[in-house]
Protein backbone atom coordinates (compact mmCIF):
# COMPACT_ATOMS: atom_id res chain seq x y z
CA UNK A 1 0.00 0.00 0.00
CA UNK A 2 1.48 3.72 -0.59
CA UNK A 3 2.15 5.92 1.26
CA UNK A 4 -0.99 8.42 0.24
CA UNK A 5 -3.31 5.58 0.30
CA UNK A 6 -2.04 4.68 3.99
CA UNK A 7 -2.33 8.34 5.41
CA UNK A 8 -6.00 8.91 3.57
CA UNK A 9 -7.24 5.48 5.61
CA UNK A 10 -5.23 6.79 8.71
CA UNK A 11 -7.11 9.99 8.64
CA UNK A 12 -10.42 8.40 7.76
CA UNK A 13 -10.23 6.32 10.86
CA UNK A 14 -9.29 9.33 13.26
CA UNK A 15 -12.42 11.73 11.38
CA UNK A 16 -14.52 8.50 11.74
CA UNK A 17 -13.42 8.09 15.29
CA UNK A 18 -13.69 11.66 16.25
CA UNK A 19 -17.42 11.63 15.04
CA UNK A 20 -18.06 8.31 16.19
CA UNK A 21 -17.25 9.53 20.02
CA UNK A 22 -19.01 12.93 19.80
CA UNK A 23 -22.23 11.68 18.78
CA UNK A 24 -22.14 9.20 21.76
CA UNK A 25 -20.91 12.01 23.53
CA UNK A 26 -24.01 13.97 23.04
CA UNK A 27 -26.09 11.09 24.91
CA UNK A 28 -28.39 10.76 21.62
CA UNK A 29 -30.66 7.24 22.17
CA UNK A 30 -31.85 6.50 19.06
CA UNK A 31 -32.49 3.16 17.56
CA UNK A 32 -29.95 2.96 14.61
CA UNK A 33 -33.27 1.34 12.55
CA UNK A 34 -35.33 4.85 13.27
CA UNK A 35 -35.59 6.98 10.59
CA UNK A 36 -38.40 8.84 11.34
CA UNK A 37 -40.15 10.93 13.78
CA UNK A 38 -43.37 11.92 13.89
CA UNK A 39 -44.94 14.99 15.81
CA UNK A 40 -48.33 16.33 16.22
CA UNK A 41 -49.57 19.80 16.14
CA UNK A 42 -49.85 20.49 20.48
CA UNK A 43 -53.18 21.85 20.68
CA UNK A 44 -53.85 24.28 23.41
CA UNK A 45 -56.38 22.96 26.02
CA UNK A 46 -55.39 25.38 28.80
CA UNK A 47 -58.62 27.63 30.25
CA UNK A 48 -56.16 30.29 28.98
CA UNK A 49 -55.38 30.23 25.16
CA UNK A 50 -52.23 32.11 23.66
CA UNK A 51 -53.60 31.87 20.34
CA UNK A 52 -49.44 31.05 18.77
CA UNK A 53 -48.72 29.20 21.66
CA UNK A 54 -49.37 25.70 19.96
CA UNK A 55 -47.25 26.73 16.77
CA UNK A 56 -44.53 28.02 18.03
CA UNK A 57 -44.56 24.77 20.37
CA UNK A 58 -44.77 21.85 17.63
CA UNK A 59 -42.82 24.01 15.24
CA UNK A 60 -39.53 24.04 18.18
CA UNK A 61 -40.19 20.77 18.37
CA UNK A 62 -39.47 19.52 15.11
CA UNK A 63 -36.46 22.13 14.42
CA UNK A 64 -34.74 20.46 17.63
CA UNK A 65 -35.47 17.11 16.35
CA UNK A 66 -34.49 18.02 12.62
CA UNK A 67 -31.07 19.95 14.06
CA UNK A 68 -30.08 17.78 16.61
CA UNK A 69 -30.78 14.14 15.19
CA UNK A 70 -30.68 12.47 11.42
CA UNK A 71 -34.34 11.63 12.21
CA UNK A 72 -36.39 12.89 9.21
CA UNK A 73 -39.87 14.54 9.60
CA UNK A 74 -42.51 12.11 9.61
CA UNK A 75 -46.48 13.79 8.78
CA UNK A 76 -47.67 10.72 11.11
CA UNK A 77 -46.77 7.35 12.20
CA UNK A 78 -42.93 8.19 12.51
CA UNK A 79 -40.53 5.35 14.34
CA UNK A 80 -40.66 7.64 17.09
CA UNK A 81 -43.85 9.67 18.10
CA UNK A 82 -44.36 12.41 20.24
CA UNK A 83 -47.92 13.62 21.09
CA UNK A 84 -49.13 15.38 23.09
CA UNK A 85 -51.14 19.18 24.19
CA UNK A 86 -50.54 22.17 26.28
CA UNK A 87 -52.46 21.94 29.73
CA UNK A 88 -51.54 24.43 31.10
CA UNK A 89 -50.70 28.11 30.53
CA UNK A 90 -51.26 30.47 33.37
CA UNK A 91 -50.14 33.77 35.23
CA UNK A 92 -49.88 33.76 38.66
CA UNK A 93 -48.34 36.50 41.44
CA UNK A 94 -44.88 35.73 42.71
CA UNK A 95 -43.13 38.25 45.26
CA UNK A 96 -45.88 39.72 47.01
CA UNK A 97 -45.14 43.30 48.27
CA UNK A 98 -47.92 44.77 50.59
CA UNK A 99 -51.07 44.41 48.85
CA UNK A 100 -49.78 42.96 45.39
CA UNK A 101 -47.42 41.64 43.75
CA UNK A 102 -44.16 42.57 42.76
CA UNK A 103 -43.40 39.88 40.32
CA UNK A 104 -45.53 37.62 37.94
CA UNK A 105 -44.75 34.37 36.54
CA UNK A 106 -45.98 33.07 33.11
CA UNK A 107 -46.26 29.17 33.40
CA UNK A 108 -46.99 26.56 30.91
CA UNK A 109 -47.39 23.06 30.90
CA UNK A 110 -47.13 20.10 27.97
CA UNK A 111 -48.24 16.59 28.48
CA UNK A 112 -46.70 14.53 26.24
CA UNK A 113 -47.02 10.74 25.38
CA UNK A 114 -43.36 9.19 23.38
CA UNK A 115 -43.72 6.24 21.03
CA UNK A 116 -40.59 4.33 20.46
CA UNK A 117 -41.62 1.84 17.84
CA UNK A 118 -38.14 -0.31 18.35
CA UNK A 119 -37.27 -0.43 21.89
CA UNK A 120 -40.79 0.05 23.65
CA UNK A 121 -39.55 0.02 27.33
CA UNK A 122 -39.21 3.82 26.53
CA UNK A 123 -42.12 4.88 25.83
CA UNK A 124 -43.64 7.17 28.33
CA UNK A 125 -46.72 8.92 29.20
CA UNK A 126 -46.33 12.85 30.96
CA UNK A 127 -48.35 14.25 33.06
CA UNK A 128 -46.76 17.28 32.35
CA UNK A 129 -43.57 19.17 31.36
CA UNK A 130 -43.99 22.72 33.17
CA UNK A 131 -41.41 25.84 32.68
CA UNK A 132 -41.93 29.09 33.74
CA UNK A 133 -40.46 32.81 33.53
CA UNK A 134 -41.01 35.86 36.08
CA UNK A 135 -41.28 38.96 34.88
CA UNK A 136 -41.80 42.43 37.36
CA UNK A 137 -45.43 43.18 37.41
CA UNK A 138 -44.64 46.91 36.72
CA UNK A 139 -43.79 45.45 33.22
CA UNK A 140 -47.10 45.45 30.39
CA UNK A 141 -47.32 41.55 30.03
CA UNK A 142 -48.53 42.16 26.53
CA UNK A 143 -45.03 43.85 25.38
CA UNK A 144 -43.09 41.28 27.07
CA UNK A 145 -45.25 38.31 26.20
CA UNK A 146 -43.47 36.66 22.93
CA UNK A 147 -39.91 36.63 24.66
CA UNK A 148 -41.15 34.78 28.02
CA UNK A 149 -42.78 32.27 25.73
CA UNK A 150 -40.00 31.90 23.64
CA UNK A 151 -38.02 31.21 26.80
CA UNK A 152 -40.37 29.03 28.25
CA UNK A 153 -40.97 26.99 24.72
CA UNK A 154 -37.17 26.53 24.78
CA UNK A 155 -36.61 25.09 28.26
CA UNK A 156 -39.45 22.55 27.25
CA UNK A 157 -38.30 21.56 24.17
CA UNK A 158 -35.22 21.20 26.12
CA UNK A 159 -36.79 18.55 28.63
CA UNK A 160 -38.91 16.61 25.96
CA UNK A 161 -35.85 16.43 23.92
CA UNK A 162 -33.49 14.99 26.48
CA UNK A 163 -36.43 12.58 27.71
CA UNK A 164 -37.03 11.24 24.30
CA UNK A 165 -33.69 10.72 22.90
CA UNK A 166 -30.97 11.66 25.59
CA UNK A 167 -29.87 9.25 27.97
CA UNK A 168 -27.67 11.08 30.73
Amino acid sequence: MSHSKLKFLLLSFIVLSITGCFYKFTGADIPAQAKTISISYFENKAALIESSLSQILTDALKDRFSSQTALNIATSDGDLQVIGHISDYSITPQAIQGDKAAQNRLSITVKVDYINRYDPSKDFESSGFTQYEDYSSTEDLNSIQDDLIEKIVDKIVDEIFNKTVVNW
